[in-house]
């Protein structure tokens, strides 16, 4: 049993060399091994792609169960496993519990962790109670749990090698995202946008946990770790307004002109504060942004930049905040030695519908540039130069989007439509995406050889009232009232594959529902994702033809893996039905309004599923 442990992680005999150099090495090689699943999204470009292609569209119809894992925890099951070597690493909801299971023997429990959580932590969990995996580095399995700590264990035994306190539950902040290793850093981030949270990005230290670095996403520069040089190359991103009323729209009636690029203030200096004017119900707004970090991250060594994305601003109801509200719905290119802000784009300035930002950023190269791909809950699909920011594309995913008719590219600014507009005790319908938007947590995948990008869809729009509250620590702080509804495509949900440099669809699969978990491609042209009525599906990366499925025992908002072992491809998602769409489902909600309008959104889940969903891990081969 040892022995194979000790296979199991027999890259980690390199231990002259520095402890930086040392972790990058030892994930370098484990990423480029496809029989390994080393990282939540495979590698640190968050491609969710695998070069293994014994599975192929000639056989895949042939795919069997070849085993399962039921975690004996319910609720939402979002993210993936690791496999490291002959070791599966997998993780549950709350109280996320760690199994490492030994691939040699049968799936046996070589070691478990339980962490000792108070229960009242699942209080401020706003989607449920879901985890979106582990990270891996200096032989060591990094789980951020959900009341803030983050913790290290012994890849080999479980020991608790050492844990750090990131976010205090009680002030409404918590965790429910990936740990993610880069170089000699573990970096993790923030949940709690609606609970008036100020949150932040952080990287620790990978051997001792001691915090290297923190910038929070609102406030002044010196704490958001933006220096003089930040958007040098597209100053105008750094603009004190965006639209022709400083307020951002902020009154029915109020001017959403987007101001053109000679019209714009820029560049200006501590946005976090100053984009965030009066009338506000809470000190001077910023103090309880919101701005969560609760998404995938990527990493370019050759450039040792960092990405991710910004969430909502705090409170949802937009007229207590006037302003452009700077840094919240924004993406950040970071040094990951120093954590100073290499370049920040801000996708919804004065966001009005919950539009989070913090959906993953895949990289990728095209005609001799370095591009960074963003899938945005607003609907519009980006894409970067990631050296410096500049915004080469950004046009809508799905026509049905109408908060905004465009994105200028010149300046960056959307153009919204007022009619779509929010404000307090004015109920808005017929608001193209809803809260959920376009897509949400659920990672797109990119294939390399053909450069096309697999995207997880939901289909669905709402009505949006702002209602005043107030703010009260710990307390949800979310002032707006919706429901949800199926969009004119008459289901809630789709996948589609997306051309990243024109910025369109190549092809468009309809889902009854919204396709929650998250996408797989590998070298044969197969995507693989899971659906919430259980199905485990795979299309043709060509057509999107389906050329397989699978029930499985709950609905999947986890992630689709791939790895080898003795020479045999496998393939392995989580079931368990929960995050936003699942919920209320999970909770017995029934009012129209509950679970932020996902009770009477998905009320058809409950002809498909058990609720709550039971969790479990699903692995098929030939």
């Amino acid at each position: 049993m040892q022995q194979r442990i000790k296979l199991a992680i027999s890259t980690m005999l390199l231990g002259s060399l520095s402890a930086g150099a040392w972790a990058n090495a030892e994930l370098d090689a484990m990423m480029k091994d496809d029989n390994q699943w080393p990282m939540a999204r495979k590698d640190y470009a968050n491609q969710g792609y695998s070069r293994l292609s014994q599975i192929n569209k000639s056989n895949v119809k042939k795919l069997k169960l070849a085993w399962t894992f039921a975690t004996g925890v319910n609720r939402g099951h979002e993210g993936a496993p690791l496999v490291i070597g002959n070791i599966m690493y997998i993780h549950t909801a709350f109280p996320n519990n760690v199994y490492a299971l030994d691939l040699d023997d049968n799936q046996k429990i070589l070691w478990s962790y339980f962490p000792k959580q108070n229960p009242d932590v699942q209080s401020v969990l706003c989607c449920d109670n879901v985890n979106k995996g582990l990270g891996y580095g200096d032989g060591k399995i990094f789980l951020q749990q959900n009341n803030g700590v983050l913790v290290a264990l012994d890849a080999k035994t479980g020991a608790r090698l050492w844990d750090v306190q990131v976010n205090d539950p009680r002030t409404g902040s918590a965790n429910t995202n990936v740990p993610h290793v880069f170089k000699d850093k573990v970096v993790t981030g923030c949940s709690g946008g609606e609970f008036g949270v100020r949150c932040h990005i952080s990287a620790y230290n990978i051997k001792d946990g001691s915090l290297a670095w923190k910038a929070y996403s609102t406030g002044p520069d010196s704490e958001m770790l933006i220096g003089q040089d930040f958007n040098k190359e597209n100053p105008h991103y750094s603009a004190l307004s965006v639209y022709e009323d400083v307020n951002g729209g902020n009154r029915e009636g109020g001017s959403f002109k987007p101001l053109d690029k000679s019209q714009l203030k820029y560049p200006e200096a501590n946005l976090g504060v100053r984009t965030w004017l009066k009338p506000q119900q809470q000190k001077d707004g910023w103090q309880n942004g919101g701005g969560p970090t609760w998404g995938w991250y990527s990493y370019d060594p050759a450039l040792n930049l960092m990405y991710y994305g910004t969430g909502n601003p705090g409170t949802w109801n937009p007229d207590v905040r006037p302003g452009d509200n700077k840094w919240s719905m924004t993406i950040f290119a970071r040094d990951l030695d120093t954590g100073m802000a290499r370049w920040g784009y801000q996708m919804t300035p004065h966001d009005e519908w919950d539009y989070d930002g913090m959906n993953e950023i895949i990289l990728w190269e095209a005609n001799g540039k370095q591009l960074a791909s963003h899938f945005d809950r607003n609907g519009f699909g980006y894409t970067f130069d990631r050296t410096n920011g500049t915004l080469l594309v950004a046009e809508k995913m799905h026509p049905f989007v109408n908060w905004a008719s465009k994105i200028d590219l010149k300046t960056g600014i959307p153009v919204k439509d007022p009619k779509y507009s929010t404000h307090q005790d004015y109920n808005a319908k017929g608001v193209c995406p809803s809260a959920l938007g376009v897509k949400d947590e659920q990672p797109a995948a990119y294939s390399p050889k053909n450069k096309t990008f697999y995207v997880p869809l939901n289909h669905v729009c709402m009505t949006y009232e702002p209602v005043e509250s107030k703010y009260v620590a710990g307390q949800p702080w979310v002032g707006a009232t919706l429901t949800m509804f199926a969009g004119p495509d008459g289901v809630m949900g789709g996948f589609m594959a997306w051309d990243g440099l024109k910025g369109k669809a190549r092809w468009y699969n309809k889902e009854r529902f919204s396709a929650w978990g998250g996408a797989l491609v590998t070298a044969s042209d197969l995507v693989f994702y899971g659906t919430l009525d259980r199905w485990a599906k795979a299309v043709d990366a060509k057509t999107g033809k389906e050329l397989w499925r699978f029930q499985v025992g709950s609905g999947v908002v986890g992630n689709m893996i791939t790895y080898g072992h003795k020479g045999r491809q496998y393939v392995g998602v989580l079931s368990g039905i929960g995050g936003w769409a699942g919920v209320a489902m999970n909770l017995g909600l029934t009012n129209d309004t509950d679970g932020l309008g996902a009770a009477g959104g998905y009320k058809e889940l409950t002809k498909y599923n058990a609720a709550p969903g039971g969790g479990a891990m699903n692995v098929f081969s030939l």
